[in-house]
């Protein structure tokens, strides 16, 4: 069976980073998927439970809350996460950079797109630097782009009509004067061309070098998928 690149590269790459990070550094992998492995409290409480009252103790007996003014049926919001996360160990664990692996949950619909984007932005805008591999090919859609236009940004790397496979890396260099640079590597990609290589920042001037082929290689040979 092909080996799907997204996943794989997930499950490889924070092995991959030991090796490359220097010292002091660290790599943590990071999953969620949707609502899977969340616990739902509220199963264990019924609709028509009796209201809590005062027990006569002296305790405060709960406030009702009002009737909402609104109901509406909804759906979870929560799409799937394949994250790897670097962390300065020696400066109490301060992120410093991360690796966000597309999934097809992230780009099916307006909102999820949007909230891949302001988490993206929020990171970057924090100091992190990321890296976004999108290999998702059943999503016509660029997550990038919507980064950088949340922020009032745009790439003309990208063209009227920008690639949906890509891998791009986004930080925020300080600048000696005035305001800070948004610096970004943007590389469009094609179906069956080998997966190039990425700067993970760690520091302002310290990156690593983040070479996607051999660890796509490497997770397929180790998965056992040709």
């Amino acid at each position: 069976m092909p080996c799907r690149k997204s996943k794989v590269i997930w499950e490889i790459g924070a092995q991959h980073l030991y090796g490359l990070l220097p010292p002091g550094y660290t790599a943590a992998p990071k999953v969620h998927l949707g609502r899977s492995f969340e616990i739902n409290v509220s199963a264990f409480e019924t609709d028509d439970a009796p209201p809590r009252t005062d027990r006569g103790d002296g305790a405060t007996a709960t406030w009702t809350a009002p009737t909402p003014t609104m109901t509406l049926e909804t759906e979870s919001t929560e799409p799937d996460e394949y994250e790897v996360r670097v962390y300065d160990a020696e400066r109490g664990r301060r992120l410093v950079a991360a690796i966000e692996i597309v999934s097809p949950a992230n780009k099916d619909r307006p909102e999820h797109r949007r909230a891949f984007a302001v988490k993206t932005a929020a990171l970057v805008q924090q100091g992190v630097a990321v890296s976004v591999v999108d290999l998702v090919t059943v999503r016509q859609f660029n997550l990038y782009a919507d980064v950088l236009d949340l922020q009032g940004y745009g790439d003309p790397a990208l063209g009227a009509t920008p690639q949906h496979l890509y891998v791009a890396t986004l930080r925020v260099r300080p600048a000696a004067r005035g305001p800070a640079k948004l610096d970004t590597w943007f590389t469009p990609l094609e179906l069956g061309s080998p997966l190039p290589v990425l700067p993970l920042w760690l520091e302002v001037d310290l990156a690593v070098k983040l070479d996607l082929e051999p660890t796509y290689e490497d997770a397929c040979r180790v998965l056992h998928i040709t």
